[in-house]
């Protein structure tokens, strides 16, 4: 459960949801005729050329550049008022961002011809898969960069010099995040002891992640449910009192005695 990403570790999910939403819309509304400030991309016009010979620009290519210029007045507006290093961070995470949107737009044609016949294309850019940029992120934030400020606060440097220097294609943060499988005060973490934990689940809340690691305590309960409930008119719903057995998993507590009182 410990993130080790600290200045980052809420960024990643933020940007999946504004940023990227708002290139992605932004530019499809362009595509659509529906924001008059801008129409599909005016640079695919004419002819080009690609591996497979000469085609012509045409449908209606996204407009990645409208869209990207959108996202970055949008959410970078608050960031360029600060001139800390969260604010410098984010500010090259958003970028980092918007590159990795444009890195997968891809190229779609349709062929004309005799039967089919490849002889005349077509072609327009269109935004692929948004799946595809969430994992291209996802892998980027696994291997974020640490980052220190450099002396005049403009910038910043590798904190380890054993590393490489981030390039504007990279994740970086500042510090490391709590680790929230443990109580602590300081951080304002309770950590997952006696949390309850899905045995079946493999996402977040099953027990391997929440419990990090240390394992679950099962315990054999019974309570009281409402079951065979009808519709009455007009109008109540009623139900009959049930007993339901189940068995309840909750995260064992670290083997240090102190884990309550640690800060």
């Amino acid at each position: 459960m410990n993130a080790p990403l600290g200045g980052i570790w809420l960024w990643l999910p933020l940007l999946l949801t504004w940023l990227t939403p708002e290139v992605n819309s932004s530019w499809w509304a362009c595509s659509q005729g529906e924001v008059k400030s801008c129409s599909c991309d005016p640079k695919k016009m004419g002819s080009a050329k690609d591996s497979k010979g000469i085609f012509d620009w045409g449908g209606c290519s996204d407009n990645i550049d409208y869209g990207i210029k959108f996202a970055r007045a949008f959410v970078d507006a608050k960031e360029r008022k600060g001139k800390d290093a969260r604010a410098l961070m984010n500010l090259h995470n958003n970028r980092a961002g918007r590159k990795a949107v444009k890195r997968f737009l891809k190229q779609e044609c349709k062929c004309h011809g005799v039967s089919g016949s490849c002889t005349l294309r077509t072609c327009w850019l269109a935004m692929a898969d948004f799946r595809k940029t969430g994992d291209y992120l996802w892998r980027k934030y696994n291997g974020a960069i640490q980052v220190v400020m450099n002396q005049d606060g403009t910038g910043f440097t590798v904190a380890n010099e054993r590393f490489k220097k981030p390039t504007k294609n990279d994740l970086v943060y500042f510090e490391n995040s709590p680790d929230y499988c443990i109580r602590d005060r300081e951080a304002g973490s309770l950590g997952t002891a006696g949390r309850v934990c899905n045995l079946t689940s493999r996402g977040m809340d099953s027990c391997e992640v929440m419990c990090c690691g240390r394992g679950y305590d099962t315990s054999h309960v019974t309570r009281m449910t409402k079951c065979g409930c009808k519709f009455h008119w007009c109008c109540a719903v009623r139900c009959q009192d049930c007993l339901e057995a189940l068995d309840v998993h909750t995260c064992k507590a670290p083997k240090n005695a102190d884990w309550t009182t640690a800060t």
